[in-house]
């Protein structure tokens, strides 16, 4: 596994750091870890939504969204209307 090394850290952080590890049962090594593996991981979930944002702006939705905009819009099937089986009997039949 590769290694990090983090230079010239100002000694009230690392008191802190230090405090830190030990509420939480870790080591200092322990305690960096988590730190960075927490903070790789919440970008990530910040990227996510991002993304997801510019997709709504961009006009995109999901298809749950289409799903209940279609539903809005029409609540009840249409009673008479043939269903698509038939439809796509009558295609193949035209030909």
């Amino acid at each position: 596994m590769p290694n990090l090394s983090i230079k010239n850290v100002p000694e009230d952080v690392v008191a802190r750091l230090r405090e830190r590890a030990r509420a939480n049962h870790r080591s200092l090594q322990g305690e960096l870890l988590d730190l960075a593996c927490r903070a790789v991981q919440a970008s990530d979930t910040a990227l996510a939504g991002n993304k997801q944002s510019r997709r709504e702006s961009a006009g995109h939705r999901t298809i749950e969204q289409i799903v209940a905009e279609h539903r809005e819009r029409q609540p009840l099937p249409v009673a008479e209307a043939p269903s698509a089986a038939e439809l796509i009997r009558r295609e193949r039949d035209a030909r």
